[in-house]
């Protein structure tokens, strides 16, 4: 890539007051970013944009779900598609080394970067080019691709799915009572979060109490609406975990035990998992997402009435 132009700039917001400066380029979560900044979610020292003379030609920014946390997640980064290539890469790759190099702290690791996508941007050229444009520019910073996820969203006024009757449904009565059950679900396990975690050299123990501990312990929700699925004799089958984040009601995690797959039991598990926020008060939608590799359980969604509204990508850079 070439020099960027001299006359670039490329600093962090001053404070909350600059927000107007940074939308002035647009992304599907522009709506989120004035309460994540009066939340502590986002601070301004965290949002980055380059200028060229008035105008915003990039913007990156960073977001935790810690209440005083470090940056756990680089989740914006766009830049002016108008510019051709390379001037708009290499504005980008400015934007992405001289912010970081600010925001992370030396020799930490880099957070994940995740953006949210159209769900045909590979067959729309325009969706296209905004896409790979992103991609092309944290892989010259060294990241590479880790998983591409499809985003599913069940609706209010959709059927609420009927239980079976097949398994017996009970609370999670504590982490050790998840813990045992998540952790034969790490073998063989087709996300590419838990699979990166196994390659680490984690056992399957371990990833999944580090994954219990940094999603699961933090959810402020009641731990009352996760649910534990077993047959009619009390044999453990599998598991959903019903919350909701800052933003809207999700399944965040949902497992079979391996003894157990390929009964149809995943689906009797997600519709328990629906019901349960289904049921609470003003539920307009229950967000979901699946890896795009993990087939059976798109499908599960899709059996179940779950919309797949969009797609996103996971960008990870490796320890040196």
């Amino acid at each position: 890539m070439t020099p960027a132009p001299s006359e670039l700039t490329i600093r962090p917001l001053t404070g909350a007051d600059e927000l107007g400066l940074f939308l002035r380029l647009p992304y599907v979560l522009d709506h989120e970013l004035a309460d994540d900044l009066a939340s502590g979610r986002r601070r301004p020292e965290w949002m980055w944009v380059a200028l060229r003379g008035g105008q915003v030609v990039g913007r990156i920014a960073w977001w935790t779900g810690q209440d005083g946390g470090s940056p756990q997640l680089l989740d914006f980064f766009d830049l002016d598609d108008t510019l051709p290539e390379p001037e708009r890469g290499t504005i980008g790759l400015e934007l992405v080394e001289k912010a970081t190099a600010a925001v992370v702290p030396a020799g930490s690791a880099r957070p994940e970067y995740g953006r949210y996508v159209p769900p045909d941007w590979r067959e729309d050229p325009a969706a296209r080019d905004v896409v790979e444009a992103r991609i092309r520019v944290m892989e010259a910073s060294g990241a590479r691709m880790l998983v591409e996820r499809l985003r599913l969203e069940w609706r209010a006024g959709s059927p609420v799915p009927e239980d079976t009757g097949r398994l017996v449904f009970r609370e999670v009565t504590g982490r050790e009572d998840l813990v045992a059950l998540m952790t034969p679900v790490m073998e063989g396990t087709l996300d590419a979060h838990g699979q990166a975690d196994l390659a680490s050299g984690l056992s399957a123990r371990e990833a999944a109490e580090k994954q219990y501990d940094e999603e699961f312990a933090g959810l402020r929700t009641p731990q009352e609406w996760w649910r534990i699925a077993e047959l009619p004799d009390g044999e453990p089958v599998g598991f959903v975990i019903p919350a909701r984040n800052n933003y809207h009601p999700m399944i965040s995690y949902i497992g079979v035990l391996p003894a157990h797959r390929g009964h149809g039991y995943i689906d009797d598990i997600l519709a328990e998992g629906t019901r349960v926020l289904a049921a609470q008060e003003d539920v307009e939608r229950i967000r979901a997402a699946t890896d795009l590799g993990n087939v059976p359980m798109a499908r599960s969604f899709e059996r179940l009435g779950y919309v797949n509204f969009e797609r996103a990508f996971d960008m990870v850079w490796d320890q040196p």
